[in-house]
């Protein structure tokens, strides 16, 4: 693991909340995500998610929790992690700082570095886990035990709540928030961020969310009499399979707006390229515009604000070279547009194919509809002080999520829940989920201040 310390003296040195603890402070957060993002924590045979738990408990009992206010709670082949700080106030309900330990899988064969092996080269962090999401986890960590060792003292309590499934099933981030449900508010450290202009590097703006679209996949089948190879016919498994998808890969789901969304992508439009910026523009003003469409659809940045997409992401067929396949099975992920049921959308999808050979089932786990939080003003003036004390100026304002996040689960029983990741990268540069995922090492010194004067703010 290298380590540039003189760099992050300096960034510290440069950022304006609280840089002399910050110093040492980025130093720690730093070391506590190399060290999870070591931990391949990945559902299956072999998931170490509950020792990601054990690393964090463990740098939250140095930071004063007593050993009984930090339990980690298996279930199936993960765990998750419950650290509660005690308020001065029995009668205010606690807020909740929401995140997860899992990752999404990672073949080191693909890779340029290790996936599980963290390295930090010319001042970026590169790892599994790096912007998705143990720095943000071991930044959050790494506040609360700076506000407990300075003396703060909260007047409601914090529960710190980390998931082990959300990339998956989501089963203990259901559990969590059955657990949860009397909170006021859960702020959750996976999502939100800030975005660097791709030119300058310089923060752009900054969103926090408060609504997301509803994860759903789909599982396309077509079985097949099959047959050998050698003897061809019209009908094929596979081809049929590829025609559904190939439909589903050109069609496009009517674009929409919504309060939230349309708020965000005016604001948007300010910090993007021309053409970009136009399109946007031009979709709050008219969303059947089919020139803005077009070009907002194509932008991997945009496409996911403008409404419902489905796209293929597994695909099986066949079952020995030398024979006609007799099942073929595709899944299909879509990220469903707040106010369409999933049932809506698979029908949809049916017509789209238009091939009765062509199965579409509901294959869904871990995922509910919910509606958007409320727009606080509480929450938006602590997440506007608390950034502008680190990037001041930078544009802040709501948007809403394209992917799914254990946000849903707590505002499924009713607790407001709100993204607020302070990381910030450069759209060309954002790799979770993807190879080679890293995060600039900038990040951790403003982050750490960010997050002691939010979570500082709201619970008081």
């Amino acid at each position: 693991m290298q380590r540039t310390w003189a760099l992050i003296a300096l960034l510290a040195a440069g950022t304006r909340a609280h840089a002399a603890p910050a110093a040492d402070g980025a130093g720690q957060a730093i070391a506590l995500a190399e060290k999870a993002i070591a931990i391949r924590s990945v559902a299956g045979p072999g998931n170490r998610t509950a020792e990601v738990a054990a690393l964090f408990k463990a740098a939250l009992t140095a930071g004063g929790w007593a050993d009984g206010d930090v339990t980690i709670t298996p279930l199936g082949d993960t765990a998750y992690l419950v650290a509660r700080w005690k308020g001065s106030n029995p009668k205010l309900k606690p807020i909740v700082i929401s995140g997860h330990m899992d990752v999404v899988e990672a073949d080191p064969k693909d890779w340029a570095r290790d996936p599980f092996t963290p390295v930090i080269e010319n001042g970026v962090l590169f790892g599994r886990g790096a912007s998705d999401m143990k720095s943000d986890a071991a930044l959050a960590v790494t506040a609360l035990v700076e506000l407990r060792r300075g003396g703060f003292r909260p007047a409601r309590d914090i529960v710190l709540a980390f998931s082990g499934d959300e990339e998956t099933a989501m089963k203990t981030s259901e559990a969590l928030a059955a657990q949860l449900k009397g909170a006021e508010l859960v702020l959750n450290v996976d999502g939100g961020g800030g975005v660097l202009d791709e030119k300058t590097g310089k923060p752009a703006y900054f969103t926090w969310t408060a609504a997301e679209k509803t994860y759903a996949d789909f599982e396309l089948s077509v079985t097949n009499p099959g047959g050998h190879s050698s003897q061809p016919r019209t009908v094929n498994a596979i081809t049929q399979l590829a025609t559904a998808l190939t439909k589903i890969g050109a069609y496009r789901f009517k674009p929409e707006l919504n309060d939230i969304t349309r708020l965000s992508l005016a604001n948007a439009a300010k910090y993007e390229e021309p053409e970009v910026a136009a399109a946007l523009r031009a979709f709050v003003a008219d969303p059947t515009d089919a020139r803005a469409i077009g070009t907002l659809a194509a932008n991997p940045a945009t496409v996911g604000s403008i409404g419902t997409t489905c796209v293929a992401t597994m695909l099986h067929g066949g079952h020995a070279l030398n024979a006609l396949p007799q099942r073929a099975t595709a899944n299909v992920n879509c990220r469903i547009f707040p106010g369409h049921p999933v049932e809506e959308i698979r029908q949809e999808l049916v017509r789209v194919i238009g091939d009765p050979a062509v199965t579409v089932k509901d294959v869904s786990e871990g995922s509910v509809a919910t509606p958007a939080s409320p727009l606080h003003p509480d929450v938006k003036a602590a997440v506007e002080t608390s950034i502008h004390a680190v990037y001041p100026g930078v544009a802040v304002f709501p948007a809403q999520a394209s992917g799914a996040s254990d946000s849903m689960w707590y505002r499924s029983v009713g607790v407001p829940s709100y993204s607020i990741s302070p990381l910030f990268t450069k759209p060309s540069e954002d790799f979770a989920h993807g190879l080679n995922e890293r995060l600039p090492v900038a990040n951790f010194p403003a982050g750490l201040a960010y997050y002691r004067s939010l979570f500082s703010a709201l619970a008081k």
